[in-house]
């Protein structure tokens, strides 16, 4: 935890590259079920506010590239992420 003039600075780690960095520097990804169809989608929360379980990545795509070689989404979520999940998140993250 970095301090800065009295203030804490929320650190996580990336679950790409294992670095712990500053919250804002990171990318939330999110796993929120719908409440209608009980569905489980996974999506980017650029704005950290979406409710739901969520893991973080670095805002690049080596970490992300890195994160589905070795399956960490379905590790943290705990269910099985399909690869059009993992597309989708790929061309939400390049945007």
């Amino acid at each position: 935890m970095v301090v800065l003039k009295g203030r804490k600075i929320p650190m996580r780690q990336c679950i790409g590259c294992r670095e712990s960095k500053a919250q804002k520097e990171l990318v939330r990804i999110v796993k929120c079920e719908d409440k209608d169809d009980h569905s489980i989608t996974v999506c980017v929360d650029r704005t950290g506010r979406i409710n739901g379980r969520g893991a973080y990545l670095c805002n690049s795509l080596e970490c992300f590239n890195r994160a589905r070689k070795n399956h960490a989404l379905n590790r943290v979520f705990k269910i099985d992420v399909a690869d059009e999940i993992y597309n989708e998140l790929e061309r939400q993250l390049s945007e």
